[in-house]
């Protein structure tokens, strides 16, 4: 397969260069131990990504939370992106969307007995959950896209890069999407290269392998996103699963509010002959015009068994709108994404990975 390109504009270069030198400073200082990281007596494994956009972080926090929790109290530890509230707060399975964010309130449903916390200070946080009774207090805390975060020295770090925009060939921002220059890269121990095509080829893994240029002790993987059966949005009115292979004579409408649709949309295009796509920005909180344009644009089409379908990030969103009318939400599903490493062999060396690090750090503790 033929790698993707990096789009550099470079007119904005000038500006980068600006941005380089405050972020390269701030890291010199949390090398140096002039800014302060504090360290915490539990594993806290951070999941983090060197780019602006989406790498698939929600679904690799998931894989860990099923990986980690039959033996352990995991919890979840975000900024909770766009909410409303403010400072610390526990997240429950009735949260408003507001007040937790679109993706830990994701990771709430789907994991009702998990912890999830979110706060703009992880120090803070952190501190708050080590004070809980001993039967809530966790045994991991999965720092969720705090990478950059460096208040918190986390005992394990992994990097998320999108297969389909290879870091190595990017630039800082403004003028590409790096958040931070590539050298930041060094601080991972665990690099997973997300959203590959199934079919990658060996040649494929040796660029990226090249590109990267990692460390002896760091660890490389590759993963893709699968996608699970099709459910409704609203269950209550409509429980009918749909399974993405008898979607051929369906007019299915892909409505998102995500950083990278792409790989959605190519799989969908190989399911039905009938994609219509209206995309939003990433944390997208719909208004009621923009569910009036929704309903125009499934107007247009004058045919039967129309479909609306969208992200499981999304479909929180769409739950908390009291503006959708009932024959808007019998048409609405969502498509859930699991985590698939493309070689076995590397799930059982990540997996062996994970779980030995959180025991032997909770052992150390």
């Amino acid at each position: 397969m033929e790698l993707p390109v990096v789009e550099v504009r470079r007119y904005l270069q000038p500006l980068s260069w600006l941005y380089g030198i405050g972020i390269n400073f701030r890291n010199w200082l949390f090398d140096r131990k002039i800014l302060k990281q504090k360290k915490f007596d539990i594993p806290v494994i951070c999941v983090g990504n060197i780019t602006v956009g989406g790498t698939g972080k929600t679904p690799h926090i998931e894989y860990l939370i099923s990986l980690l929790s039959p033996r352990y109290k995991v919890a979840v530890l975000s900024r909770g992106f766009k909410r409303k509230s403010r400072g610390f707060q526990i997240v429950e399975v009735n949260s408003k969307v507001r007040d937790a964010g679109d993706e830990p309130l994701q990771i709430k449903k789907k994991f009702p007995s998990v912890l999830v916390v979110v706060d703009k200070n992880r120090v803070n946080a952190i501190e708050k959950m080590l004070t809980f009774d001993e039967d809530k207090r966790p045994d991991v805390v999965l720092l969720d896209d705090g990478y950059q975060h460096r208040s918190v020295q986390p005992s394990l770090s992994i990097l998320l890069v999108d297969s389909n925009r290879p870091v190595y060939e990017d630039k800082l921002l403004p003028s590409g999407f790096l958040r931070e220059p590539l050298k930041g890269k060094n601080r991972a121990s665990i690099v997973l290269v997300t959203k590959c095509h199934p079919d990658l080829q060996p040649i494929d893994f040796r660029i990226y392998s090249n590109g990267l240029d990692l460390f002896p002790f760091q660890s490389l993987y590759f993963t893709t996103l699968d996608y699970e059966e099709i459910k409704p949005v609203f269950p209550e009115l409509n429980d009918e699963q749909l399974e993405l292979n008898n979607l051929l004579k369906k007019h299915v409408f892909l409505v998102t509010g995500v950083a990278s649709p792409e790989p959605l949309v190519r799989k969908l295009e190989l399911k039905t002959y009938n994609l219509y796509t209206k995309f939003f920005p990433d944390h997208h909180n719909f208004t009621k015009r923009d569910i009036d344009s929704i309903i125009e644009m499934i107007d247009e089409v004058n045919e039967e068994n129309k479909v609306i379908l969208t992200t499981e990030k999304d479909a929180v969103r769409f739950r908390s709108l009291n503006y959708l009318s009932e024959e808007i939400k019998k048409k609405m599903y969502y498509i859930p994404v699991k985590v698939t490493f493309l070689n076995s062999q590397e799930k059982f060396s990540f997996n062996k990975k994970i779980v030995e690090h959180v025991r032997n750090n909770k052992t150390n503790s």
